[in-house]
């Protein structure tokens, strides 16, 4: 564009004389100069003759003039000059226009390359410009405040494709653009971002310069040779009809092909001849709609046609375009401001007043906003079948896909499927996949660490690659859309050198790598497909400190605190139910509380039911022996398992002792830890040791060579898996990114990858490989941990309810003096008795069967002093 803009001043110095002869051939038209009663200023209009959208331009402003003065009586002079679609001609023409025909404001053109010329000169000279170019970059009326833009900005289709695309899963798209100004790189823009925003790759760009070129045939070869067959194609006129019939030729409008066209070529799609129509069977258009007025266009259609038939004999289709209904709202607008302005009071007046405009158009509201007006919010999706097209259904902005417009009942869906049926290139029903597989196959070249250290992630012998990171990789490449062909090679260094190798382009991508924020410069990873992280490994040695009050472990210290509570008041019932029954338990207050004491904790080593005398004493005493013996059962069993279950504890406990020891740590070789522990961690470097396997690490901790090694988590599962009972983890773990697959910067593969990596996730495959490599390292018969838990109160809330509520009764029932019959209390007395005596015998039988005494109940002389004799009554 800078190009164009050193010819300004030239043109600006060209004489008349010089002017005249190069527009001797075009054509001046000034109508309505004798039929018009009053002028009310001079129109100049700049367009392409041998366009079929220029000559559509000329005859709409012809008819709103006419339809102006029909309405308003108002007449405007009017000039067109022929730009041959050249740029520094149509500046030429402006020129002329300007200042020999003193225009006060010119129509066109439709190309922004022969706009950006003629804004200089109407800029400089102060003449607005309307301009009918279909895309205006956004600072262009700044830089130009005398243009506005009379066709509304078409940039938001790009969304209503990327709708389309995303309709029908496809993943990735190749575009074909014109390459020839700022107009062309603000459309491949909105593209690209309302595309990447989908979540659909751009696989290739093809810029088509803006005349015809013999390298387009080889051009739409490579295109062929790779896996897209999904064409987004935004060409003019010429351009499109060349590039579709040359593609046609090389069998590329055919099946598995995908073909969609953009504004301002789907626009001209109905002029189009039979030959050009029959090599577009199949694709798909997308361009401007605007809700009609029925009436007002079926005039404006039956007079269109009949004008330009008669303007353009020559010409078979006289179907008003997209183009027509722009250029004709575009005059209305002008003339709307010119009568309302004076010739005199200059272009400024005029613009201000072409800029206020507001009346509802042939293609909808005329109304400015920032110089342009309101972009085009609904779409038209058409389908090129036979000698026409077919209209599919339209897409809003906002809303989605509808199958009609305007209407009440409008149902709209965010898939183009709810359409109905296309026809696809080569006249299949079936949806196109999208993709094929490539004519010439290229495969991915993956590169493979060859110095990793965990043999069960990357292991490679005699060219064959094995293990869960291969295996990983094979899933999710087989997950993917399309077919990807790929070939691993080793690669002998260090893991930085191996990401590098991709930005040195050796290398298509890259597995079993740590995701580290530095190597972004070189590539784009995948998300982690193991847990992140980096953890201290450590020996294990034996807890001996602190089992000088072991005996108290068994139980907490609430439960040792409920116990005391509990004996404490049934000491406290036995003395006042048996305090008149002994003589020990007068006296001194402290005389009573000890001999009470003895009483209650004798049953527990000697039972004599012969200590008691009050029923109820007996009754809370047994229950209470119940308890305790539950109790003490328990007490012994777990102190028993914390006597004899090793218990085992880290060596080292955290990093900071490792430094403060200065003691020797590892690591793996070619890791990025050797960097992390020195300026993360602080290490000495001379204290970092390198380590070709686990195996040398196991062996370097055994001979206490090294302290600690530092892997990351996935070599950690591993390698706790294979030494379970001699190392542990110890410390905190350090967020690290986790391992993943790197590709490119801006890889069209990497979002696929990671869906794939995604699905892997969710269907379990990826446990399920996790789980068959830790499977082949397990540790067997492991040990428990070693820690017996203490019992707490809340096993035994039972039992002390039971005794506590038993002893409570006997009180109340002491207390409240309830008399039973003395048969009744010699019953109890009896059952009691009995129960106590009964428990006795079993004490002696284990006593008996403890010291090995092996004399036999049966022979035993005192055997009939345990049958017991109810007393009489």
């Amino acid at each position: 564009m800078e190009s164009m803009h050193k010819f300004v001043p030239l043109v600006c110095l060209i004489s008349m004389n010089m002017v005249k002869i190069v527009l001797g051939t075009a054509t001046k038209f000034h109508e309505g100069d004798a039929s018009m009663d009053v002028k009310k200023g001079i129109v100049g209009v700049v367009a392409d003759y041998n366009d079929g959208s220029g000559k559509e331009e000329i005859v709409a402003i012809k008819m709103a003039l006419e339809d102006f003065y029909h309405y308003t009586n108002r007449s405007f002079g009017l000039h067109i000059r022929d730009s041959h679609g050249d740029p520094l001609k149509a500046a030429l023409a402006a020129r002329d226009l300007i200042d020999k025909e003193q225009v006060q404001a010119i129509i066109g053109p439709q190309t922004w390359e022969e706009t950006t010329l003629i804004a200089e000169l109407c800029n400089q000279n102060m003449t607005p410009l309307l301009s009918l170019a279909d895309v205006t970059p956004n600072w262009a009326t700044s830089k130009w405040p005398f243009m506005v833009q009379t066709s509304p900005n078409a940039l938001k289709q790009m969304k209503a494709i990327s709708a389309i695309v995303q309709s029908w899963d496809w993943y990735s798209v190749n575009i074909i653009y014109e390459d020839k100004d700022a107009s062309s790189t603000e459309s491949l823009s909105n593209i690209y971002l309302a595309l990447t925003e989908a979540g659909i790759t751009i696989s290739n760009l093809l810029s088509v310069p803006p005349f015809p070129s013999s390298s387009l045939s080889k051009d739409l070869e490579n295109l062929r040779e790779g896996h897209c067959r999904v064409f987004v194609v935004s060409l003019s006129l010429n351009l499109a009809i060349n590039l579709f019939e040359t593609a046609s030729k090389m069998d590329m409008v055919g099946k598995d092909y995908v073909w969609i066209i953009t504004d301002p070529f789907t626009s001209l799609v109905h002029s189009l001849n039979a030959s050009t129509i029959s090599s577009m069977q199949g694709i798909i258009g997308v361009k401007s709609y605007f809700q009609e007025n029925r009436k007002k266009h079926e005039d404006f259609y039956r007079k269109f046609r009949r004008k330009f038939s008669l303007d353009y004999p020559q010409e078979l289709n006289n179907e008003p375009g997209t183009f027509a209904a722009h250029a004709y709202d575009a005059a209305w607008t002008l003339a709307l401001a010119m009568s309302q302005t004076n010739n005199n009071e200059g272009g400024k007046f005029l613009m201000n007043k072409i800029l206020h405009s507001n009346f509802l158009g042939l293609k909808g509201r005329i109304q400015f906003n920032d110089h342009t007006l309101d972009p085009t919010q609904t779409f038209q999706i058409i389908n090129v079948i036979g000698k026409g097209y077919k209209e599919i259904g339209f897409w809003s902005n906002g809303l989605g896909f509808s199958s009609n417009i305007g209407q009440h009942d409008v149902s709209y869906s965010s898939s183009m499927k709810e359409l109905g049926q296309v026809m696809w290139p080569g006249r299949p029903w079936e949806t196109p996949r999208g993709w094929a597989l490539p004519t010439i196959e290229k495969p991915l070249r993956v590169g493979v660490p060859a110095l990793s250290t965990l043999k069960q992630f990357i292991n490679i012998t005699h060219d064959q690659f094995q293990g869960f990171t291969i295996d990983l990789f094979k899933a999710t490449m087989d997950l993917m859309p399309y077919h990807v062909p790929y070939k691993f090679y080793a690669f002998n260094d260090t893991y930085d050198e191996l990401v590098r190798q991709i930005y040195l382009k050796n290398f298509d991508a890259v597995i079993d790598v740590t995701i580290i924020s530095y190597r972004y410069q070189y590539a784009e990873f995948t998300q982690p497909y193991t847990d992140p992280g980096v953890v201290m490994v450590v020996p294990l040695k034996s807890k001996t400190g602190h089992r000088a009050w072991l005996f108290v472990k068994p139980f907490t210290k609430t439960m040792w605190i409920l116990i005391v509570l509990v004996i404490i008041y049934n000491v406290f019932v036995l003395w006042m139910l048996e305090r008149k029954h002994f003589c020990e338990l007068k006296g001194s207050i402290l005389k009573q509380y000890g001999n009470i004491a003895w009483l209650a904790m004798t049953p527990l080593v000697n039972l004599n039911g012969d200590k008691l005398h009050n029923n109820l004493s007996r009754v809370a005493m047994v229950v209470w022996l119940f308890v305790a013996l539950i109790i003490m059962q328990t007490y012994t069993a777990n102190l028993t398992s914390m006597l004899t279950v090793e218990r085992l504890e880290p060596t080292i406990g955290d990093v900071d002792q490792l430094r403060n020891n200065n003691a020797m740590v590892g690591y793996s070789t070619g890791s990025f830890l050797k960097n992390y522990l020195h300026d993360v961690l602080h290490f000495n470097p001379a204290n970092i040791r390198q380590f070709r396997s686990h195996e040398e690490f196991a062996e370097a901790l055994r001979r206490k060579e090294i302290a600690a090694v530092f892997i990351e988590v996935p070599g950690a599962k591993i390698f706790l898996a294979k030494y379970c009972k001699e190392f542990i983890q110890a410390g905190p773990m350090y967020k690290i990114g986790g391992f993943g697959f790197a590709f490119p910067q801006g890889s069209p593969y990497l979002p696929l990858v990671n869906k794939a990596l995604l699905d892997l996730f969710e269907s379990g495959k990826q446990r399920e490989l996790e789980n068959r490599m830790l499977a082949s390292e397990k540790c067997e018969e492991s040990e428990p941990d070693g820690e017996t838990a203490s019992l707490s109160p809340n096993s035994f809330w039972a039992l002390f309810t039971l005794t506590a509520g038993t002893s409570t009764i006997a009180l109340l029932i002491y207390v409240t003096g309830t008399n039973g019959s003395n048969h009744d209390q010699k019953t109890i007395g009896w059952l009691t008795s009995a129960v106590i005596e009964q428990w006795g015998q079993a004490k002696r039988r284990l006593s008996r069967k403890d010291s090995h005494v092996a004399e036999s109940p049966v022979n035993s002389p005192d055997s009939d002093s345990h049958v017991m004799q109810r007393p009489q009554a």
